[in-house]
């Protein structure tokens, strides 16, 4: 019995970026199409199969201990980005402020899907959900350079907005206007705590 379930929730890729080295700029690079390899998306600083732990992971792991990579890639929801506009004042957000390595419009709530569910797209690449991806001030000079004013705003507007941090589960290419199907894990949700 399958442990995945296949949803009728489909989204499309509006939006492709790398971040090339985050020790020079946070901010990620468009791009009309990316490979995604086991260790990520090609050209993207983020990728690797291990990774330093950083905050995400604090209460588990002393800072810099290397840990399976499950952040190779930072995926937001077009209509979550278009509320946090609004909230900050500005008719449109810029994803590569935030280094974001995919916007996917047509997935309700996406910030809130649940850890471990698939997003794959009709090629075969597919990428898993790990976290939600919580709101930093790293963004906010970002912010400021091209939009002055609004940075500031943007960790308070971004709770419960920001996306998902991601992994590659099966490579492949995904271009700007691919249909990703969502696929969530078939159990009922934690009751324990």
């Amino acid at each position: 019995m399958p442990a995945l379930k296949p949803t009728d929730i489909y989204g499309r890729i509006d939006w492709l970026g790398v971040v090339p080295a985050r020790d020079l700029a946070l901010a990620s690079r468009p791009r009309e199409s990316l490979m995604l390899n086991f260790d990520g998306p090609e050209g993207e600083d983020h990728g690797g199969l291990t990774r330093p732990s950083c905050s995400r992971v604090a209460s588990q792991y002393r800072r810099g201990t290397q840990i399976r990579n499950t952040r190779q890639l930072s995926v937001v929801g077009a209509e979550e980005l278009v509320e946090v506009a609004k909230s900050i004042g500005l008719e449109a957000f810029d994803p590569s402020w935030i280094g974001a390595t995919m916007v996917i419009s047509g997935i309700p709530d996406f910030t809130h899907l649940p850890p471990s569910s698939r997003l794959q797209i009709a090629e075969g690449a597919t990428i898993v959900v790990d976290m939600e991806n919580r709101p930093c001030v790293l963004p906010a000079p970002v912010i400021e350079a091209d939009a002055p004013g609004h940075g500031k705003a943007f960790k308070a507007a971004a709770k419960g907005r920001r996306g998902v941090t991601a992994w590659v589960e099966r490579e492949g290419a995904v271009r700007i206007g691919d249909v990703v199907r969502l696929h969530i894990p078939d159990q009922r949700g934690w009751q324990g705590g």
